[in-house]
């Protein structure tokens, strides 16, 4: 693993240049759930306004989640400000070095524990992420039993017997570049793999068959309903609580009670006519959401001072601000709102899908 890493392994991406413990801790957070192509350009620009783990802390939450926009699963980029600030306030600004202290911080698991104390300080650790899984599930034809939680640990003491004594960046490093390079999700490079020889999977032929996929139940649903004020060159949006469903990010203001034109009057508009559109569908990890909208269009009487929770956003900026995943892309489907959505839809066109 180590011989085929040093050749074949990915060694010119930003984080591999530092071993920074906020840079590293970083990456392998924007790393979950996210490909790396899509995760480099947040990666630098993330650095560059926030170069330092105390710039992070001290930054306002609004911000970060500014600058997470667009690359989707927001509670990391929440837990991520909270660790930054648990770090200064109990750590002294300094990364912990053991990844069993580290595993306790905020939106930090065992896994990525591990890799950070890897990287940034080379301790010995086992680390067990998707791709890693992947190889060893393979590699070992390991089959999926009735608790799922037998079976994560069954890999993760199958990992943990597999470290090497040293070259540990480069082994682990290489599961992980083996698991997004060869060892994929489908159509795996079986006749470019090192451990082609060893991999039971492939000489059962199960590589498709492995690992065994987690059953899920069926998603529950939901239904709310939303409201999209504008005056065809802003929209109204209403900050989210921190905590709960896209905690801190600006979205709709939700229909609950009163009337649409109670509610363009109370941010000093009138109301000129309301029109249903179709409603948005929404898939979150534990149940799916469907919104119905009513879009209300409103002329100014008087500009009224907005509470702290209420914002008016240019629609040029939709691209760019931190809303969710459907809010966004419901604005940049609303042509008839006027020019500055179809530029903010080809400024959003080199940005990944997030979630």
């Amino acid at each position: 693993m180590v011989a085929w890493q040093r050749v074949n392994g990915r060694h010119a991406l930003p984080w591999q240049e530092t071993r920074d413990p906020y840079h590293v801790w970083l990456s392998e957070i924007m790393l979950q759930q996210t490909q790396v192509r899509s995760v480099i350009p947040y990666y630098q620009r993330f650095r560059a306004r926030f170069p330092t783990i105390e710039g992070l802390a001290a930054a306002p939450l609004a911000s970060v989640l500014e600058a997470w926009s667009g690359l989707g699963y927001y509670a990391r980029a929440r837990n991520l400000h909270r660790c930054a600030q648990t770090i200064i306030s109990r750590h002294g600004g300094e990364f912990p070095c053991d990844p069993q202290i580290t595993e306790r911080l905020p939106g930090i698991g065992r896994s990525t524990a591990a890799a950070i104390g890897v990287f940034a300080f080379g301790r010995r650790a086992a680390i067990l992420d998707g791709n890693v899984r992947r190889v060893l599930a393979r590699c070992f034809a390991v089959d999926g039993s009735a608790s799922a939680a037998a079976d994560r640990r069954r890999l993760w003491a199958l990992a943990e017997s597999l470290l090497p004594t040293t070259e540990i960046e480069a082994y682990s490093q290489g599961l992980m570049d083996l698991g997004a390079t060869l060892c994929v999700h489908r159509q795996p490079a079986c006749d470019r793999c090192p451990l082609a020889s060893l991999c039971a999977a492939r000489q059962q032929g199960r590589q498709a068959a492995l690992p065994v996929p987690v059953a899920r139940k069926p998603l529950p649903e939901r239904r709310g309903s939303v409201i999209v004020l504008t005056d065809g060159r802003q929209v109204l949006l209403e900050r989210r609580p921190a905590s709960g469903i896209w905690g801190g990010l600006l979205s709709l203001p939700e229909v609950v009670g009163g009337s649409v034109e109670a509610l363009a009057q109370r941010h000093g508009c009138r109301l000129l006519m309301a029109s249903e559109l179709p409603s948005v569908r929404h898939r979150f990890t534990h149940f799916r959401l469907t919104l119905a909208v009513l879009r209300a269009d409103v002329e100014f009487i008087a500009r009224s001072a907005c509470e702290d929770r209420w914002h008016w956003l240019p629609l040029e900026r939709v691209g760019e601000a931190a809303l969710p995943t459907p809010t966004r892309r419901l604005l940049l489907s609303l042509h008839p709102l006027g020019a500055a959505i179809a530029r903010a839809a080809m400024a959003a066109d080199d940005r990944p899908a997030d979630h």
